[in-house]
């Protein structure tokens, strides 16, 4: 009788994994189609962060002729020290 009990047990199993199967399938088909449909978003422009700092137009002594990466160790060094000030161990 225990092999019997295994064989239904293993059938109930396997029919439950089917049925998680194609459900995701169905789903990951509507998700796509979804996808499709929708227009191509234009992507999103990435926005500077401020660094307390306000700039007039001038640039910076630091800054290099590319611009971003002496603007990020400014803000990285602005934080930091905001976080000494807060009492905050970087």
């Amino acid at each position: 009788m225990s092999a019997d009990n295994d064989k239904s047990t293993k059938a109930e199993r396997d029919a439950a994994q089917k049925a998680v199967l194609d459900n995701m399938a169905r789903l990951k088909e509507m998700r796509l189609a979804r996808e499709a449909a929708m227009p191509q978003a234009a992507p999103k422009k990435k926005v500077a962060a401020k660094s307390g700092r306000s700039t007039t137009g001038k640039t910076s002594p630091g800054k290099s002729s590319a611009g971003k990466p002496a603007e990020k160790s400014v803000a990285l060094a602005a934080w930091l020290a905001e976080q000494r000030k807060g009492g905050f161990r970087t």
